[in-house]
C-alpha cells in the first residue's frame, strides 16, 4: 500500500498488488474507490458526497501523478 497523496483530510491510496482498472483507494470518514481514467465512483461506504466530490477533484487535479504510482507497481 503506498499513499500517494494527503488532502481534506482524506488520505489517497493505491495497493501494490491490486487489479484493474487503475484506482485509488481513498480513506477518511468512511471510504471510496475511483477509477482514474473515467473519475467514476467505483464503490463508496460511509465517506459523504462532500468528500467523494473533493476526492474525484484531487484525482483529476494529481491524475498524471496517481497514473505513474499505479504504473511503477502495475506496469
Amino acid at each position: 500500500m503506498v499513499t500517494v497523496l494527503r488532502e481534506h483530510g482524506l488520505r489517497f491510496v493505491i495497493y501494490t498488488a491490486d487489479h484493474e482498472p487503475p484506482h485509488v483507494h481513498v480513506y477518511g470518514d468512511g471510504e471510496a474507490r475511483i477509477d482514474m481514467a473515467s473519475l467514476k465512483v467505483m464503490t463508496q461506504g460511509g465517506m459523504s458526497d462532500r468528500d467523494v466530490r473533493r476526492a474525484v477533484d484531487s484525482i483529476e487535479a494529481n491524475r498524471d501523478r496517481f497514473l505513474e504510482v499505479w504504473r511503477k507497481y502495475h506496469g
